[in-house]
């Protein structure tokens, strides 16, 4: 764990278990201000029991999840975005009968002074405030590269377009850190290219975690990785540190002795 870094979130030694079966056990890593880092491993190594528990959908037995920068710790879902994170999941989550534009709207939702409310049902505001809302949305549609798209409905949209809309809408919420959970599933291999390139300028303005198992999509694009494997941490270090640990080939990669 660093100490001598600003942190944007801190996992600490949390262990949770299902009865009899422990899906994460003593997990510690940390993401600093402006980093990206993955946190990857084999199906079943617990990314997704930890990427819950840093999301507050569940409650670790033992340890504590920090926001270190953000002063917060333990959050339910519903405290995220208003304590400066925000996620994706792993299907993209779109409203079907609103529009795109209508969808990264609604990424303002927890946002003071405005929101989902005075931009899609109509509710007491200024014309200029619900104007600028839509306004921002557009350019958070251009920024991912998806505001052709904007009056579509989320059902007439490639797959790969609508987990970048996901995005966008997630970057409403103006968050200090990012929480993406296997943003390269399902893509193709333009995408996959387009999607990294996007994390990657996301990075200089916030920090981000993405939870993968896309070994080759993670290792060029993140600053650190972590790996899970069992529930248990085997390794946490540099891309090329990692992508050169033998215990990391023999449990991810199945080499090695």
């Amino acid at each position: 764990m660093a100490t001598d870094r600003a942190l944007s979130l801190s996992v600490e030694d949390v262990s949770v278990h299902f009865g009899g079966l422990y899906a994460l056990t003593n997990v510690s890593f940390d993401v600093a201000v402006n980093e990206i880092v993955g946190l990857i491993g084999p199906n079943g190594a617990g990314k997704t029991t930890a990427f819950n528990v840093i999301c507050g959908f569940l409650r670790p037995q033992t340890g504590v999840v920090r926001f270190p920068v953000l002063g917060r710790e333990n959050l339910r879902p519903h405290q995220l975005a208003r304590a400066g994170v925000a996620r994706t999941l792993q299907g993209v989550g779109l409203f079907d009968r609103l529009s795109v534009l209508e969808n990264v709207m609604a990424g303002a939702q927890s946002r003071s002074g405005g929101g989902l409310g005075v931009g899609l049902f109509g509710l007491p505001a200024s014309a200029r405030g619900e104007r600028e809302l839509r306004q921002e949305a557009a350019a958070m549609l251009e920024r991912v590269g998806a505001r052709q798209y904007a009056g579509a409905l989320p059902g007439a949209i490639p797959y790969g377009i609508a987990k970048k809309v996901a995005v966008a809408r997630a970057l409403m919420a103006r968050p200090a850190l990012l929480l993406l959970d296997e943003p390269a599933s399902g893509l193709d291999e333009r995408e996959l290219g387009e999607f990294a390139d996007l994390i990657s300028t996301l990075g200089e303005s916030m920090s981000v975690l993405l939870v993968e198992h896309n070994m080759d999509f993670v290792m060029p694009l993140v600053h650190r990785v972590v790996v899970l494997d069992f529930g248990e941490v085997i390794a946490a270090g540099t891309p090329h540190d990692v992508s050169h640990n033998e215990t990391v080939l023999a449990a991810y990669l199945g080499v090695g002795e």
